[in-house]
Order: structure tokens, then sequence, then C-alpha cells
């Protein structure tokens, strides 16, 4: 038996997130999401509320030294925004938390974020998470691709994910269709 099979329904997860959301709860509605979803890293610290964010820019964060517990800061009106984009946006975030562990630190800022972008893509290590629609996709893509440039023409680490860059061009281009 999967993860998948022991899942709520999608409509009565949206309804406790957007109670707690009602209730103000901000950071209730993100414990509960990222239990849920089973994507709660063992380096999570915790949740912290940041400013308001607008349509445009939505700001989340990890922070934290190496190899130590990881705040994610959200913003305090993180459910008022579509909740599969909400939900990829913490499970990058998570990602990073876990990039930041003792035993798996990963230095490069560049390859922190290609890791973080290609798995809102594909959701390797968080297969139950749902991709958000396909604009939100196609901008997670070319972000991905543009800290894949910033790891340096021909670098190691450009190497390193070639394939996986070649996955998210295809992807990309499937998009366009």
């Amino acid at each position: 038996m999967n993860y998948l099979d022991n899942m709520k329904p999608f409509n009565e997860i949206l309804q406790t997130v957007q109670t707690y959301h009602e209730l103000g709860d901000t950071i209730a509605a993100a414990n509960f999401v990222v239990e849920t979803y089973g994507i709660k890293h063992p380096n999570f610290g915790s949740f912290e509320l940041r400013e308001k964010a607008a349509p445009k820019f939505i700001l989340m964060t990890t922070e934290g030294e190496f190899g130590k517990p990881q705040i994610i800061r959200i913003p305090e009106n993180t459910f008022e925004f579509e909740f599969k984009l909400m939900l990829n946006l913490i499970a990058h975030e998570m990602i990073h938390v876990g990039q930041k562990a003792e035993g798996n630190l990963i230095p490069d800022k560049n390859e922190r974020e290609w890791q973080a972008y290609y798995e809102m893509l594909f959701h390797k290590i968080f297969p139950q998470v749902p991709s958000p629609a396909d604009e939100q996709q196609l901008f997670f893509a070319n972000k991905a691709l543009d800290y894949y440039k910033r790891m340096g023409e021909g670098s190691v680490l450009q190497e390193k994910y070639l394939l996986q860059k070649k996955e998210v061009e295809d992807f990309v281009a499937s998009l366009s269709r």
C-alpha cells in the first residue's frame, strides 16, 4: 500500500486548509499540509510568518545554519492563493530543508534551486504533491533552466544535470504545443 492510498480526498484537504485560513492560523494550515502530504523533512524546525504576499510576488524562504533544523518563512496570507501552487512552493522549501541537513549538504545555491525547481516539475521526491496549472509549471521550468545556466557553461554541475535538463526542455516543449 502506498502513501496515496491513505490520503484524504483533495476537497476535504482544501476545506480543512480554508478553515484554518479563515481562523487566521496560517501556521496550523501549513503544518497540516506538510503532515497530510507527507512532505515534512526530519531537518524541518518550524514555520514562521513573513509579510503578506502579492499575487505576482509570493516569497517563501528556508532559513537556518547548514546542518541545523531549518525554519520556513511563509507569507501570513499564504492560503489566499491557489492551493496547488502554495503546496508546490512549500514542497520547494522542504527540498531546501533537506539540502541543508547534516550528511546531505548542497553548498551551491544554483544546484539547490535547480533541484527544488526540478522537483516542482516532476515530483520525484514528493509524488503525492499535485501539479499546479500549466503556466505555473512553465514558470518553474524556466526558473530551473535559469539556475542551470548559472551553474557555468560546461561545468561539472551542468554535466551532472545534463539528462535532467533535457527532461525539463522536453517538458517545456510539451507545454508549448
